[in-house]
């Protein structure tokens, strides 16, 4: 069964609690308690995944992320808790073990449905598709800051080229926030498109593919900044496009739905919290759930993989 993976970044299980959990006001897929409570998932399964891997310390993107996209338990092998991009061993453990790779080293076929700046990649050095004009241009000295996410690099690794925004113009990529409405206060010609027109984007990139994933990282953006409002705007587009995308699934492709860490669950504070995962699987799996946030790997490849 080929997999795809809706991957949304910071958001966890946590206290049903409108006042400081903004998943508590609103019946979205996410919206799942700690007491068991929660959304029905129609035609659909829940298990909660663990995120500290029992290093000390609140668990972070860069080593979280290389985990599932790894399935190797990234935070105990570098001893900590990693931040934002992959640092050199991070880095390491992606080029060489990554899903992507893994898949591609099968014969089988893997793409990333999120479109970016050429020159943004082109600045990384990550293999993209070519763009008709590179949006931006990114200067020699702030191109030595730039560091490549888990997400780009697992597909690097695989040597699968990236999407640009000339193909979110063509329907065949998505914007990170799923309408196009961030890319566009931001100056980029790109369309502006419904959930439900991103989530047919969506099956039309990943048409044939093995694994297509889709990252979305603005709840974990809202929780950083405490700020209820962008959190319920973010999560409701987000679960309109989610369920629009469960709504188009092919029978013989699976829907995972799944994040790194918590955050947004808790807008008392400011910091990713140590609340498990929910991760959501359309059909329910037919196999044991992980335990763990790098138990999603073995998910995406298989057991043949």
């Amino acid at each position: 069964m080929r997999v795809a993976l809706l991957f949304i970044d910071g958001v966890g299980v946590g206290t049903r609690d409108p006042e400081f959990n903004p998943l508590a006001r609103g019946d979205w897929l996410l919206s799942q308690f700690e007491d068991g409570s929660g959304t029905a998932l129609p035609g659909g399964g829940l298990s909660l995944l663990e995120t500290t891997f029992g290093v000390p310390g609140r668990p972070q993107s860069a080593t979280n992320q290389t985990a599932l996209l790894t399935g190797e338990p990234a935070p105990r092998l570098v001893g900590r808790h990693v931040l934002g991009f992959p640092d050199l061993a991070l880095r390491e453990i992606l080029l060489r073990a990554s899903v992507v790779k893994r898949l591609v080293g099968a014969g089988r076929r893997a793409t990333f449905v999120n479109g970016y700046p050429g020159g943004y990649l082109t600045a990384l050095g990550l293999p993209h598709a070519p763009a008709r004009v590179p949006e931006v241009v990114i200067p020699a000295k702030a191109r030595r800051r730039l560091r490549p996410s888990s997400t780009t690099l697992a597909f690097a690794a695989g040597e699968v080229p990236l999407r640009t925004l000339d193909q979110v113009r063509a329907g065949e990529a998505i914007s990170h926030d799923v309408t196009g409405e961030r890319g566009r206060g931001r100056g980029f010609d790109i369309p502006l498109r419904t959930p439900e027109e991103a989530a047919e984007v969506f099956w039309r990139a990943g048409e044939g593919m093995d694994f297509t994933l889709f990252e979305h990282f603005l709840a974990d953006e809202a929780g950083h900044a405490r700020d209820m409002a962008l959190a319920e705007s973010t999560l409701s587009t987000f679960d309109t496009f989610a369920r629009a995308v469960v709504r188009r699934r092919p029978a013989d492709a699976r829907v995972l739905v799944c994040s790194d860490h918590g955050n947004v669950e808790d807008l008392r504070m400011r910091n990713h919290t140590r609340s498990p995962v929910a991760l959501l699987s359309f059909p329910p799996l037919d196999l044991p759930a992980p335990a763990d946030v790098a138990g999603v790997a073995g998910l995406i490849v298989g057991a043949d993989g």
